[in-house]
């Protein structure tokens, strides 16, 4: 099984994971610009990615789900991490360039209205909303926000703001 860490970041080494990264001072693997398609890869040679709080940087989501889509092996999986649109973090950083909810990878998925938008498509596997703070926040309320999410971000989500979504998602 071979690993894609896309914005590896300061990732050490391991065996069957490559890591890409902009940055030379980071020594990765693959030293790449993430905004230029294609990678450098051939098609279906990743068994899964990992994108950890890099998403929310890139220049256009959808090039790059479908560039994940098109290295990674069949039912593959893309786990990905970034800071959920209630939370601070998520403005405070003048790099970010999107601020996403529960919602923002059913675009690729099969059955969503707008998946026009793109012809890859992936099941979501899973999705979380991942809350900080006090007691209350990481039991009741992440709670109640994983299991109504629609509910959380349309009415709760500025009062009880989360921390960071995750999300894996299965190539079909």
């Amino acid at each position: 099984m071979t690993i894609l860490s896309v914005g590896c970041g300061s990732k050490l080494p391991e065996p069957n994971l490559v890591r890409l990264d902009k940055s030379e001072k980071l020594a990765p693997d693959v030293l790449w610009d993430l905004n230029n398609f294609p990678y450098p890869f051939a098609d279906s040679s990743f068994s899964a990615i990992e994108c950890f709080d890099v998403i929310e940087h890139l220049d256009d989501i959808p090039k790059t789900m479908e560039e994940f889509h098109r290295i990674l092996k069949t039912n593959g999986l893309v786990k990905i991490t970034t800071p959920h649109f209630s939370c601070a973090n998520s403005f405070v950083d003048p790099t970010h360039k999107y601020h996403l909810s529960y919602f923002s990878f059913d675009y690729f998925a099969e059955d969503h209205n707008f998946s026009y938008y793109s012809q890859v498509r992936y099941k979501i596997k899973r999705r979380y909303i991942h809350f900080q703070g006090s007691r209350f926040n990481r039991s009741i309320i992440r709670k109640l926000a994983n299991k109504f999410p629609q509910e959380y971000e349309q009415r709760w989500a500025w009062i009880f703001p989360a921390w960071f979504l995750e999300f894996e998602l299965i190539k079909l």
